[in-house]
C-alpha cells in the first residue's frame, strides 16, 4: 500500500479494461489520479468501485489539445503531475490487408501512437523542469513480432516500442523517464470478441493455449506493472518495452488461419 503516496497520476483509456485497472490500483496505492477517456461511458463505474482519490476527464487523447487538456486539468486538480500512463488505443479490427484504408491506418496511428508521443512530448516538457517523472505507454506484443495482432494495429505500436527508446534518449539527464508495457492476450473490451466467440463455441478452455503459462491474461495483471513502473522502485528502469504475455513473445508462435 501506498506505493505511490504523494503522487499525481493521469491514466488514459481509463473507462474500462486496463485503463480501469490501473487507475484503480494507483489511487488504491495512495495517487491522486485523473482518469481520462474518450467517452463518459465506463468512466463513472471506474470511479464508483475505486479506493482513494480519483476524478475524471472527457477528452480526445490522440489530439494534443486534448492531451494538453488532461495534462492542464491535473495540474489544476492536483497541483501536480508525476506520471502519465497513456493506455488508451483502438483495435482496427481483424480487416484483410489488401482492403485496408488509408482512413484507417491513420485513424489506428493517431491514436496508438501519436496520442502516447503528445503525452511525453508535452508532458515530458513539465516533468523535465521538475527534474522527475515516469512517462508509461502501453504497447503491445503485436508490436514485437507479427502474428498477434492486426497489421495497422502491430505497425502502430512497434511505433511505441520505438517511441519509448528513442525519447528516453532525447529525454537523457531531466529525470524523466520513458518506458511501454507490451501486453500479451488479455481480456478488456477490445478483445472482447474474441473471448465471446470462444464461450459460444465452448473452447474459452484454449484462449492463451499459445503461451507457456497456458491461459490469457486479466487487466489487474497489467496494472501491476503499471504500477511498478510508475513507482520510485522503477527508478532504475528507463527506454524500456516490458512484455507482460505469459510468456508468448518467447516464439511467438501462431495458427495460421484458415482459407
Amino acid at each position: 500500500m501506498n506505493r505511490l503516496a504523494g503522487k499525481c497520476c493521469i491514466v488514459t483509456g481509463a473507462g474500462s479494461g486496463i485503463g480501469r485497472a490501473s487507475a484503480r490500483r494507483f489511487a488504491l496505492e495512495g495517487a491522486k489520479v485523473l482518469a481520462v477517456d474518450v467517452s463518459s461511458e465506463g468512466l463513472a463505474e471506474t470511479l464508483q468501485e475505486a479506493v482513494g482519490e480519483i476524478q475524471s476527464l472527457v477528452v480526445d487523447v490522440s489530439t494534443e489539445v486534448g492531451v494538453q487538456s488532461y495534462i492542464d486539468a491535473c495540474l489544476r486538480l492536483f497541483g501536480g503531475l508525476d506520471v502519465i500512463y497513456a493506455n488508451a488505443g483502438v483495435s482496427g479490427g481483424a480487416v484483410p490487408l489488401l482492403e485496408q484504408t488509408e482512413a484507417l491506418w491513420q485513424h489506428i496511428l493517431q491514436v496508438n501512437l501519436i496520442g502516447p508521443f503528445l503525452a511525453v512530448k508535452l508532458g515530458g516538457s513539465y516533468m523535465a523542469k521538475q527534474g522527475q517523472g515516469s512517462i508509461i505507454c502501453t504497447a503491445s506484443v503485436a508490436g514485437l513480432r507479427a502474428n498477434a495482432g492486426g497489421i495497422p494495429y502491430s505497425a502502430s505500436k512497434a511505433g511505441v516500442v520505438s517511441l519509448v527508446q528513442t525519447a528516453s534518449n532525447a529525454l537523457a539527464g531531466t529525470g524523466v523517464r520513458v518506458n511501454a508495457i507490451c501486453p500479451g492476450l488479455i481480456e478488456t473490451g477490445m478483445t472482447r470478441p474474441t473471448f465471446e466467440r470462444a464461450r459460444q463455441r465452448g473452447t474459452e478452455d484454449r484462449i492463451g493455449q499459445l503461451n507457456p503459462t497456458r491461459r490469457y491474461g486479466v487487466p489487474d495483471e497489467i496494472a501491476n506493472m503499471a504500477l511498478f513502473l510508475a513507482s520510485d522502485e522503477a527508478s532504475y528502469v528507463n527506454g524500456q518495452a516490458i512484455a507482460v504475455d505469459g510468456g508468448l513473445s518467447s516464439t511467438h508462435p501462431f495458427v495460421p488461419a484458415r482459407k
